[in-house]
């Protein structure tokens, strides 16, 4: 079921509330909204679920606003869905620019809700290089896609897209991907992205106390497979689980083991 609920100064936040069950909670990637986890709904809904998908402010059918699209902000949008649909001990699942709103959520929000966090693909502790920090993509690569939103935003979009996998991809998946990048606000595209060019998630990363499992691709060119010896060192209870026939769309080049590894760490009583 479709739901509008009131985020962060009243800003109309679109979620997917569907089936019954322990709640797990969906943060997509940029730019894509949250219909890009469609083949882990498929696997948990008939498993007796209740999947909860978010559309992050200016992406698929949420609103968009010209004001702050930092981490906090969109780390405070999830906290008021949680306490809007009352939801207890979900499982929270961030993908890529969702999984570092996911880690600052964690922190800023100590956790409210969660009971367990699984990172996919994440991109944190940041996702852009700097004097301090060589993992990650060079800040001018990040801006220059940002100037490209601008001129051409299906090119931009369709060259992302191909940098994603690793595994042969049909054309008809990358046009899905495209079709949902293309349901976001271009702005909404050009603010998140800059959150992402210049938030910092390293801090929080320490702060995250409940069990969590990292899953990554070894053949990630976006986020690199390096960032998760710093995922380790500074999460307590982590699991970490690598993909090694994935690029960054682990949801694409080994859906089936990403759901089943998913799956046990969730019925994992530890």
């Amino acid at each position: 079921m479709k739901k509008i609920i009131k985020g962060k100064n009243d800003v109309s936040i679109a979620v997917e509330d569907i089936g019954d069950g322990q709640p797990i909670i969906f943060l997509h990637g940029w730019p894509f909204d949250h219909q890009m986890f469609e083949y882990q709904y498929n696997y948990f809904l008939p498993r007796g679920y209740r999947v909860i998908g978010v559309d992050f402010r200016g992406f698929g059918d949420s609103n968009l606003v010209i004001e702050e699209y930092g981490y906090d902000t969109l780390a405070d949008d999830i906290k008021l869905v949680l306490e809007e649909l009352q939801i207890e001990e979900a499982i929270l699942v961030g993908f890529s620019m969702g999984g570092a709103v996911a880690t600052h959520y964690m922190a800023r929000h100590q956790g409210f809700g969660i009971k367990k966090l699984i990172l996919i693909s994440a991109a944190v502790p940041q996702f852009a290089k700097t004097p301090a920090y060589s993992i990650g993509i060079k800040k001018l690569e990040i801006t220059s896609m940002i100037d490209q939103i601008q001129i051409d935003r299906p090119k931009m979009i369709q060259d992302f897209i191909k940098k994603l996998f690793h595994e042969k991809t049909y054309v008809s998946y990358k046009d899905w991907l495209t079709s949902l990048a293309l349901r976001a606000s271009s702005y909404g595209m050009i603010l998140a992205a800059l959150a992402m060019r210049d938030e910092n998630v390293q801090a929080d990363l320490e702060q995250i106390t409940v069990p969590t499992l990292i899953c990554h691709g070894e053949k990630d060119t976006v986020c690199s497979y390096e960032v998760v010896e710093e995922m380790t060192q500074l999460i307590l209870k982590n699991i970490v689980v690598p993909f090694r026939k994935s690029g960054h769309a682990i949801f694409h080049d080994e859906t089936d083991k990403l759901n089943r590894t998913m799956l046990m760490f969730i019925q994992n009583k530890n």
